[in-house]
């Protein structure tokens, strides 16, 4: 089936998903489920660019969240509200396990994790004998961390800019292995691509084996040439480590299309599935060598699922990723990805040139995403912060790593330009403090 056609396909049975949980749990009772219903019929007669402009079908796509009314949360890229339709297969699932715990735990809802694990594939465009389903992007990565076969001497490449969990992993490896760290210090924001790829390539030796690439900066929305550095490090029989927290869901790309060899990522931010979801996928060839973070009847096993021999889990929250995927294509990856990164340069335009108002973040869709970062010359981090909180109730995040400083800020789907007007009319009052 052409992705086109299994879009449409799964748009179409969301649909009566999500409008049915409308109308049973909103406030607004089934006329936001049609509501909702009609914006979505007329977004699929819409070229994509006039979509994301819409911003009456994007208040109908607020219409399937809870988000609170007073507090404007923009700190979606730490964790994401899912979408009512989400919580309310949560709520469902787990009341099911409650009937009696060891057996629809584990009799019922773990038989559906292969039909989810399809699903995930197919969203990753990749075998389903490729992924395994974990809790987060760190437990993912900490697998591949810690079960690749390194010994004393081995060399590594990573950035000071990387996410400390999997910084203090590395270096536990470093402490205890005798690994070798080698690291790059990214200067971002940045708009040269090749000057990225080099700063890696220049620390490729004989004795480097791994180079560990963060898709998206989590601290500013940096957007890393990935495919670049992965083909330079593949030519040289390195292999390749991708942290993809905050790309997967966000943008609209297959991991196969990377060239990575491992990838992992969290699904409860872009994605907006359940919180603590996660996956991990590892390139078929490459499972049999790479141990298990948890104990498994065979680590050196070619299965996959050799990656979630982890106990006793949430299961409910497992399932409801499936869900998740449903609205993700219920609203189009293109047009999703297209949105987000509209909304980005909509505050970050209009307060870039605000006297005392620095912005930290590209404008360009190859280098930026939906992820902002700004600061108020004379203000500290932490005032900015506190001030957007306290005096406004705008949510946001106070970032200070290696160098970068400022506030990021971080929208989502069912955030509407009108949201976004207040965080402008803050900054600006801010910054004439």
């Amino acid at each position: 089936m052409l992705l086109g056609e299994l879009f449409n396909t799964s748009r179409r049975r969301f649909l009566k998903h999500i409008t049915t949980a409308l109308a049973a749990a909103s406030p607004f009772g089934s006329l936001a489920a049609k509501n909702l219903n009609k914006a979505l019929q007329a977004a699929a007669n819409q070229p994509v660019e006039d979509t994301i402009r819409d911003e009456t079908f994007w208040y109908q796509i607020k219409q399937a969240f809870t988000v609170s009314p007073t507090i404007l949360n923009l700190n979606n890229g730490g964790v994401s509200p899912h979408p009512r339709v989400v919580q309310e297969a949560v709520e469902r699932y787990n009341r099911l396990s409650n009937e009696a715990p060891s057996y629809y735990m584990w009799r019922v809802l773990d038989a559906g994790r292969e039909p989810l694990r399809a699903r995930l594939a197919e969203l990753a465009g990749c075998s389903a004998e490729e992924i395994a389903i974990h809790r987060n992007a760190t437990e993912a990565l900490e697998t591949v961390i810690f079960g690749l076969q390194l010994t004393k001497g081995d060399e590594v490449v990573l950035a000071r800019q990387d996410y400390p969990n999997m910084l203090h992993a590395w270096r536990q490896r470093e402490k205890r292995d005798g690994i070798v760290l080698r690291y790059v210090n990214l200067n971002l924001p940045s708009e040269n691509k090749e000057e990225i790829v080099q700063q890696y390539t220049a620390l490729f030796s004989p004795k480097t084996k791994v180079v560990h690439i963060t898709h998206i900066i989590n601290w500013s929305g940096q957007t890393l040439p990935v495919r670049e550095i992965a083909d330079a490090a593949r030519t040289r029989g390195i292999e390749v480590v991708i942290d993809g927290a905050h790309s997967f869901g966000l943008l609209n790309f297959q991991i196969p299309d990377l060239n990575g060899d491992y990838f992992g990522t969290s699904l409860h931010k872009w994605l907006t599935a359940p919180f603590g979801s996660g996956m991990l996928y590892v390139r078929k060839e490459k499972i049999r060598r790479l141990y298990p973070l948890f104990g498994a009847p065979d680590p050196e096993s070619e299965d996959i699922r050799k990656f979630e021999h982890l106990g006793t889990r949430p299961f409910a929250n497992e399932q409801a990723i499936g869900q998740a995927i449903d609205f993700h294509w219920m609203i189009g990856a293109e047009r999703k990805e297209k949105r987000l990164h509209y909304l980005k340069n909509y505050w970050a335009e209009k307060v870039m040139n605000l006297p005392k108002v620095r912005l930290h973040t590209s404008l360009k869709p190859e280098f930026g995403c939906a992820i902002g970062l700004f600061s108020i010359e004379g203000k500290t981090v932490a005032e900015t912060d506190s001030l957007l909180f306290n005096k406004y109730k705008i949510h946001t995040t106070g970032i200070e790593w290696e160098n970068i400083k400022g506030i990021r800020v971080t929208p989502n789907v069912y955030t509407t330009t009108r949201d976004l007007d207040r965080l402008v009319e803050a900054i600006r009052q801010i910054a004439q403090m």
